[in-house]
C-alpha cells in the first residue's frame, strides 16, 4: 500500500470511533502484534480489543465476537501493532514482576500504541523510530484508546499540544483549592493564593520556599523562585507533595 493509499485507510471506522459516545469495544484486527508482555510475547494473525483507554483482550480469534459486542472493527492486514510508549525499565530487567510491567500491550493496561506497515516494524525499537522520522508512514497512533494520528496525518479534532514555554498565571479567585494547606504534624504549611503564587513554611520557617504554582485537574505544577519544578497532586480533600499529606486548615 503507497502512501496515497493511506488517505482512505478504515475512514469508516475512525469516524465511528470519533463518535463512539456509548462505550463500544474497538477491535484492531488481523495484525502482527509487538505485546512486549514477557508471557505473551508477539503474536499474528491477533486482535487488540480496548474498551475506552484499557487493554481488554489480545491475541487470535477475538473478532469471531465482534459482531456480538457491537465492535468497531479496523483491519489491520499486513501491518504491526507496537506498544507507543516502550517500557524500557522492563526491558532491562529493573522490574521484578509481571505486574509492575507498564506500557506492554497487556490486558488491564493503557491502550497506547502504533500501526504501522510490517517492514517499518520489525521490532518495537523501529516502530517508535518511524514515529519520529516518518510520522506520514503510520496508519494510526493511539493515545488511551483515541486516535491521534490516523493515514499519516493528525486526527481532526484531536487535543491540541502543549505549547512550549511557561504557562501565564491564572486568576484562581473562588477555586476550593486555594488557601493555606497543612500537613497532619503541622510541619509543612504552604499558602496557595489566588493570584498562582505560592509560600511554603517549614517546621516554622516562614518563606523556605516561594514561587509560582499551577492547576491542570487533579495536578499542581510549582516553579520555585530559585528555579526548580516539583508537583503535587489533589486526591479529595488532600493534597500530596514530596512525601506529605496535607489539607486545608
Amino acid at each position: 500500500m503507497s502512501i496515497t493509499d493511506t488517505v482512505s485507510w478504515n475512514q469508516e471506522a475512525l469516524d465511528a470511533i470519533l463518535s463512539n459516545d456509548e462505550g463500544r469495544p474497538v477491535l484492531f484486527t488481523n495484525a502482527r502484534v509487538l505485546t512486549m508482555d514477557p508471557v505473551i510475547g508477539t503474536m499474528t494473525g491477533a486482535d487488540l480489543l480496548f474498551v475506552g483507554s484499557l487493554i481488554v483482550g489480545v491475541g487470535p480469534a477475538i473478532i469471531t465476537a465482534a459482531g456480538d459486542d457491537n465492535a468497531i472493527v479496523v483491519d489491520c492486514a499486513g501491518l504491526t501493532i507496537a506498544p507507543a510508549v516502550v517500557d524500557t525499565v522492563a526491558l532491562a530487567g529493573g522490574r521484578g514482576h509481571r505486574s509492575e510491567y507498564v506500557a506492554t500491550l497487556t490486558p488491564g493496561n493503557t491502550c497506547d500504541f502504533l500501526v504501522l506497515p510490517d517492514e517499518l516494524a520489525p521490532d518495537v525499537a523501529s516502530a517508535v523510530a518511524t514515529l519520529v522520522t516518518r510520522p506520514e508512514r503510520v496508519r494510526a497512533l493511539v493515545a488511551a484508546g483515541r486516535p491521534v494520528l490516523w493515514a499519516g496525518a493528525d486526527v481532526p479534532g484531536r487535543a491540541g499540544v502543549t505549547e512550549a514555554g511557561i504557562p501565564a498565571a491564572e486568576d484562581l479567585t473562588g477555586s476550593p483549592r486555594v488557601g493555606t494547606w497543612i500537613d497532619e504534624n503541622d510541619f509543612l504549611r504552604q499558602e496557595l493564593t489566588a493570584d498562582g503564587r505560592y509560600d511554603e513554611t517549614r517546621g516554622g520557617r516562614p518563606h523556605a520556599y516561594q514561587g509560582r504554582y499551577w492547576i491542570d485537574g487533579d495536578r499542581i505544577d510549582y516553579l520555585d523562585d530559585l528555579g526548580f519544578w516539583a508537583y503535587g497532586e489533589f486526591r479529595g480533600d488532600e493534597l500530596h507533595h514530596a512525601g506529605y499529606v496535607m489539607k486545608l486548615g
